[in-house]
């Protein structure tokens, strides 16, 4: 179980980013469960959608709170967000990352309680959570964030635009910043198409009023289909995590491992 959840390779990856286990000056205590382990048993709970307490001592080697608490010192650490990144970064230097044309969108959840979340406007007000996701032309994700649900899509592609990370590329210094950007009608504002032009970054955005909300546009299918590929990860289809951490490392992991597939293709 944990060789076919965490093969070879990502394990590689993950031993780049993954913090030393802390020293105990005095000794004694109990043996550290390994990393390899726990990450496999995050990575079920994950794709599972099943709860701490449902996980299988027996296919692991350890408890749910063990594993919980792992993921939360992770979490802490931006383990997931490092992760996500080298995964990329090895991606990149293939030349498997197409900068030419990128798309934005965003996609609602319902959630029970904690940090960033709202009353859903499309939802009967019912309180939820939104992932904003920015994918490369084939629909690998490179940007990644949560919200409330009433925040609009505008107010994100700012920060989602910023907080693509310099990727290596294949030759050449690393990039951070795509040749066009697709987006639907949601990011259709004056000041967003000023913005993007200042940074020389062309936009291909639905205009209200002009062009029908029935299709999804020639390029801009690509990420609604990254949005179904989330849906792999089982622990996303509801947010049950009250920490917006905790919510925003599942959301990694899952783009972490739709990039790790193309990977290894």
């Amino acid at each position: 179980m944990v060789e076919r959840l965490v093969p070879d390779e990502l394990w590689e990856l993950f031993q780049r980013v993954v913090p030393e286990a802390p020293l105990r000056p005095h000794g004694g205590g109990r043996r550290r469960h390994g990393d390899r382990e726990v990450l496999a048993a995050i990575v079920f709970v994950a794709t599972s959608g099943c709860t701490w307490q449902q996980l299988p001592p027996a296919s692991f080697g350890l408890s749910g709170a063990t594993a919980h608490r792992r993921f939360s010192e992770w979490s802490k650490a931006r383990v997931w967000a490092k992760l996500h990144r080298v995964v990329l970064d090895e991606l990149g230097a293939r030349g498997e990352l197409d900068w030419s044309r990128c798309a934005i969108d965003s996609v609602n959840m319902r959630a029970l309680k904690g940090d960033l979340t709202g009353p859903n406007p499309v939802d009967r007000g019912k309180y939820g959570s939104k992932i904003h996701l920015i994918t490369e032309r084939t629909g690998l994700p490179i940007s990644v964030g949560i919200s409330g649900a009433n925040l609009h899509d505008s107010q994100a592609l700012i920060p989602l635009v910023k907080g693509i990370p310099p990727i290596r590329s294949r030759r050449g210094h690393r990039r951070r910043k795509p040749d066009k950007l697709h987006g639907d009608k949601g990011y259709d504002y004056p000041h967003l198409r000023r913005w993007l032009r200042a940074r020389v970054i062309s936009h291909r955005i639905a205009r209200k009023g002009i062009e029908s909300s029935q299709r999804l546009g020639r390029y801009r299918w690509t990420v609604e289909r990254t949005m179904s590929w989330l849906a792999g990860c089982r622990r996303l289809h509801r947010r049950y995590e009250r920490k917006a951490d905790h919510f925003l490392a599942f959301t990694s992991i899952a783009c972490t491992l739709i990039c790790y597939r193309r990977l290894t293709k």
